[in-house]
């Protein structure tokens, strides 16, 4: 056979063979379609609900964040000093009730959700096609808290109250890649947005009925800890007490509650224990620069006894552009736009107890929880006015962004 002949028919039979072998445009990229979603956790319903992202917010599904919750009874019930944290968790920060979902946060493949769970001291990851646990980590002491994730979705930051510590593990395997240690009662973690860095508030004492301005040094060592994310190890301490009083406001609590950066990271806006408003810290040079007091309720109680863990306020996000800011002013029964350069609150929308506040999806609006009517609300951040609520579970605190596959409905077995 010519050579020419014989390398034309090679040249056909390995055209045949790619044609049989290369993958076609629907399945060259395995990886699922995502939906964007808000997971919504029902703290003492054990639950969590996932609802739209934008426009109705309505619900797409439940997941139960419990679903060993028989196993992990057993656990506590044979261990003394573990139940009687179980139950002061109760009757403490739980105001009665257990406290089965903190904080949330789906993987970046959309196939699972973590959550952290504070009566049973651990962080589970949950698979959202089965309902099933993927992994557990126990933290730490005896409770778990608030978490942020990574801004490239693979690590996830889980604050433990009781051992003064941060445990970094990974999104997917649930293996810790390092821990680091706090002030009194770490709370609210944030990666900063190139990953680099962790910030986190401690926020000391917050069940004590010692509230009086002169006996706030009993509060405990309450401050915000950098930590280099990748060491581990601590680049900064703030102690927001010389900051405060530098600025003229030694009555106010320097426990740092909720907390949102601006879009550069120059300024930090962050709530404290007591306070109806919020402050401005300026991070170049390390100084409060502005103050925002928010309206009073006057239906709201002046014992500080009868608010919930020290937190008249709990709750703040910024819209993306950095214009805008959201306000759940939790005692006051509000939640509120601020104009970010004048400060100007907005209309006072009433809502029941707000407890946390997010950005929605498109960050036209701003999504907050209210624990007291199970329902989330979502407020124009143009208009500053409610343009919907939806009912959840029992008890709706912390409200994040995530995805789910695009066909999810709700996991086998959720409630």
């Amino acid at each position: 056979m010519p050579v020419r002949r014989t390398r034309y028919l090679c040249a056909i039979a390995a055209a045949l063979v790619l044609t049989v072998t290369a993958p076609t445009a629907a399945t060259a990229d395995s990886s699922p379609v995502l939906r964007e979603v808000l997971f919504v956790g029902n703290n003492w319903d054990g639950t969590a609900d996932v609802i739209e992202s934008t426009g109705d917010f309505a619900r797409i599904g439940r997941i139960d964040v419990v679903p060993d919750k028989d196993e992990r009874m057993a656990e506590i019930n044979a261990d003394p000093i573990r139940w009687i944290y179980f139950m002061a968790i109760r009757s403490g920060v739980g105001e009665g009730h257990d406290q089965f979902v903190d904080d949330m946060y789906s993987t970046p493949d959309g196939t699972s959700v973590v959550v952290s769970r504070p009566s049973f001291a651990d962080v589970v990851s949950l698979d959202l096609a089965t309902g099933r646990v993927n992994w557990r980590f126990p933290v730490s002491g005896y409770r778990s808290d608030h978490m942020a994730v990574s801004p490239d979705g693979k690590r996830v930051a889980v604050s433990a109250s009781t051992s003064n510590t941060v445990h970094v593990l990974d999104i997917g395997t649930g293996e810790e890649l390092g821990s680091f240690k706090t002030g009194d009662k770490p709370h609210e973690n944030v990666f900063s947005n190139d990953g680099k860095y962790i910030w986190n508030m401690s926020i000391g004492e917050v069940n004590t009925a010692l509230d009086a301005t002169w006996l706030d040094w009993t509060k405990g060592d309450r401050r915000i800890t950098v930590v280099d994310a990748t060491t581990f190890q601590q680049v900064k301490v703030i102690d927001m007490r010389d900051r405060l009083d530098a600025a003229g406001l030694k009555d106010h609590s320097d426990a740092v509650r909720p907390a949102a950066f601006s879009p550069d990271e120059s300024k930090l806006y962050f709530q404290v224990s007591f306070f109806n408003g919020f402050f401005e810290y300026d991070v170049a040079t390390d100084r409060i620069t502005r103050t925002k007091t928010l309206p009073k309720n006057p239906a709201t109680s002046d014992d500080r006894t009868t608010w919930v863990n020290d937190s008249r306020h709990h709750g703040i996000t910024m819209k993306p552009d950095g214009t805008k800011l959201c306000v759940a002013g939790t005692m006051d029964d509000y939640a509120t736009v601020v104009d970010r350069a004048t400060l100007r609150q907005g209309p006072l929308v009433t809502a029941s107890k707000p407890y946390w506040a997010t950005v929605s999806g498109d960050g036209r609006s701003c999504v907050v929880s209210e624990s007291g009517a199970d329902r989330v609300t979502a407020i124009d951040f143009a208009t500053g006015e409610k343009t919907v609520s939806v009912p959840v579970g029992d008890h709706p605190q912390r409200v994040r962004l995530g995805h789910v596959e695009a066909d999810w409905s709700g996991a086998e077995g959720g409630r």
